[in-house]
């Protein structure tokens, strides 16, 4: 499992025109699920989204997470993420779990990350084309495994 994380201001997806999840400050989770990937690993994933520290204190040291703060975390699914560009010019996804073993992962660590963060999760539509808009804070941007 892979996660994009961006600091953001606001961020939102939208599928057909329709806005289906937004958020205001928080994080944007890119996710990519892998083959075998556990509920092991969908939960310490969770718990890095969520502990992550990425927002800034009162001396503007990034020492507060998205728990600390009760931001937003914007969850999209990304399969080509888990894209193998290592060789030629077109990207393999043999690396990327199945659509079907995805989506169970990705609804997964939605509900994991909704029981653990009241606040507000929002998400995109699994396996929608959609159009993701956000203002990256900082910029900040991690790539996090479980």
């Amino acid at each position: 499992m892979l996660s994009l994380i961006q600091r953001v201001t606001q961020a939102s997806v939208a599928v057909a025109d329709e806005v289906v999840g937004s958020i205001g400050p928080g994080l944007l989770a890119l996710v990519a699920v892998e083959p075998g990937d556990t509920e092991a690993q969908l939960q310490r994933m969770a718990e890095r989204l969520l502990g992550y520290r990425v927002f800034a204190d009162e001396a503007g040291r990034m020492n507060r997470s998205l728990a600390d703060t009760g931001g937003g975390l914007l969850l999209v699914s990304q399969f080509t993420l888990a894209a193998d560009t290592r060789s030629g010019m077109r990207p393999s996804f043999t690396t990327a779990a199945p659509p079907a073993e995805a989506e169970r992962g990705f609804t997964r660590l939605v509900e994991i990350c909704r029981q653990k963060h009241p606040p507000g999760v929002e998400t995109g539509r699994f396996g929608a084309h959609m159009v993701v808009s956000l203002v990256n804070d900082g910029p900040v941007t991690f790539l996090l495994r479980p």
